[in-house]
C-alpha cells in the first residue's frame, strides 16, 4: 500500500473523538487507508444488500454487534444507524470507536452534522497525490503520463492499462452510481452530458451551453451537475470575492476531481496525443488544482480555492486567503516560462497590494519544467514540486 498523508491526521483524530467520518470518491483508497491503520477492528460494508437491510431496519441491534467499535464501509446507506450511534457513543464515552466511510459528499455529511455534530471529525480522502507518489518513488518524469493516467490508487498498485480501469470505473462506479441518485432515464443522454462536463474541464460554467450542446434542460443541467458534484466526480472553485475595484465574473470554475478520468472521456490513452490536444492546458490545470486541494484535505484546513477573473479577461488561476495572507498561483503547462507568463500575476499583485488588507500577499506559479526557481518576485514551482 503506497502511504497516505491523512494516516497521521486520522490517528490523531481518533484519539479525540468517538467518530471519524472519512469520505471521498469511489476507489480512493479511503477503507484500504482505514483497515490498515485499525487492522483489528471489526469491519462491515453496507454496500451488501444484507447488511444494509439490517443496520436500516434494525440499527440499534446492528450497533450492538461492536461493542468495542467498528469500521462501518459505506455509511451513507443506513442514515439511520447515526441517530442511534449518537445514543452509543455518548453512552460509551470511549474516543475512536467507529470509522465511517463513505462516496457521497453532501449526502453523508448533511446526515452525519445533524446526528452526530460535535462527535464526529471529517477527513476528506481524495485519490493519491503527486507528494504521495513522489515519495513511493512512482512519480514520472512527464506530466503527461499522469493526465492520462490520473491519479486512484489501483493504476499505481495493478500491472493494468489505466485507460481499461478508469473506462471500468466509469461504468462501474460513476454512471452506476449517478443513475441511482438521479433516477436518470435516457443513459445515453446523460453519456453525452458527461464527456462534455469533461471536455469543459478547467473552464468557467456556462450552463446554458452545457445544456444547448448535451440536448438537455437548464434545470436537467443543474440537477445533474449537483449529483456528480456530490459523487465526488466534479468540484467547482468559485470567483474570489474581494474585486480589488473591478467588475469580476460570477461564473464557478468546474474540474474533474480525477485528471485521468476526463482525458479518458475525452478519448485521450496515450501520453502522446497529450501535447498536441487543444486541452492540454486545462487538463494540465485540472491536475495542478486537485494537487492543492489534495494538499488541504491532507492538513484538514477548511478554507477553500478561489479564482480571480475581471470583466475584461484577465485572469489568475488560484487564489488562497487564509487569515490576514493571501496567495495567488499561476498556471502554466509549458516546460519553460515565458517573460509574459506574469502578466496576470502582477496587475492581481498590484491592486491586492493596493488594497491594503492582507498582512502578506504571496504571488507563485506552478510550471511544466523541471527547475525551481525565483522571477519577477515570484516564486515559480515545477509540477512534480507539488
Amino acid at each position: 500500500m503506497i502511504p497516505r498523508h491523512a494516516a497521521a491526521r486520522i490517528l490523531r483524530l481518533l484519539q479525540g473523538f468517538p467518530v471519524v467520518t472519512v469520505t471521498g470518491p469511489r476507489q480512493s483508497g479511503k477503507t484500504t487507508l482505514v483497515r490498515s491503520l485499525l487492522p483489528e477492528r471489526p469491519y462491515v460494508s453496507l454496500e451488501s444488500p444484507a447488511q444494509r437491510e439490517f443496520a436500516r431496519s434494525r440499527p440499534a441491534e446492528f450497533l450492538r454487534q461492536f461493542a468495542d467499535g467498528a469500521v462501518i464501509d459505506e455509511a451513507q446507506h443506513a442514515p439511520e444507524l447515526f441517530s442511534e450511534m449518537q445514543g452509543v457513543v455518548d453512552a460509551s464515552g470511549r474516543m475512536g470507536l467507529f470509522v465511517l466511510t463513505g462516496s457521497q459528499n453532501l449526502a453523508l455529511l448533511s446526515r452525519v452534522t445533524q446526528s452526530l455534530a460535535g462527535r464526529t471529525a471529517l477527513v476528506e480522502l481524495l485519490p493519491l497525490s503527486i507528494a504521495e507518489l513522489r515519495a513511493a518513488g512512482l512519480l514520472d518524469r512527464d506530466y503527461a503520463s499522469h493526465l492520462v493516467k490520473g491519479f486512484f490508487p489501483a493504476i499505481y498498485a495493478r500491472d493494468l492499462e489505466p485507460h481499461d480501469w478508469l473506462q471500468g470505473y466509469l461504468v462501474t462506479y460513476a454512471e452506476r452510481d449517478v443513475r441511482q441518485l438521479a433516477a436518470i432515464q435516457d443513459l445515453g443522454a446523460f453519456q453525452r452530458f458527461l464527456r462534455l462536463t469533461a471536455a469543459r474541464t478547467g473552464q468557467l460554467l456556462n450552463m446554458q451551453s452545457l445544456g444547448s450542446d448535451a440536448g438537455v434542460s437548464d434545470k436537467t443541467v443543474k440537477h445533474w451537475l449537483s449529483i456528480l458534484e456530490t459523487c465526488y466526480l466534479i468540484h467547482f472553485v468559485r470567483p474570489h470575492v474581494a474585486n480589488f475595484g473591478k467588475r469580476l465574473v460570477k461564473m464557478p470554475k468546474l474540474y474533474l476531481t480525477d485528471v485521468g478520468l476526463a482525458a479518458a472521456l475525452m478519448g485521450i490513452t496515450e501520453p502522446g496525443q497529450v501535447q498536441a490536444h487543444p486541452l492540454r492546458g486545462a487538463l494540465f490545470e485540472t491536475m495542478v488544482v486537485n494537487e492543492l486541494l489534495k494538499t488541504r484535505a491532507n492538513r484538514g484546513l477548511r478554507e477553500p480555492l478561489h479564482f480571480w477573473r475581471d470583466n475584461i479577461g484577465t485572469e489568475v488561476d488560484v487564489i488562497i486567503e487564509r487569515g490576514t495572507e493571501i496567495a495567488a498561483v499561476e498556471i502554466k503547462s509549458g516546460p519553460t516560462v515565458a517573460s509574459d507568463a506574469f502578466g496576470n500575476l502582477n496587475k492581481w499583485l498590484k491592486y491586492a497590494t493596493e488594497r491594503g488588507q492582507f498582512s502578506a500577499v504571496h504571488p507563485a506559479l506552478v510550471y511544466g519544467g523541471e527547475t525551481r526557481f525565483t522571477r519577477q518576485g515570484v516564486d515559480v514551482m515545477p509540477w512534480s514540486g507539488l
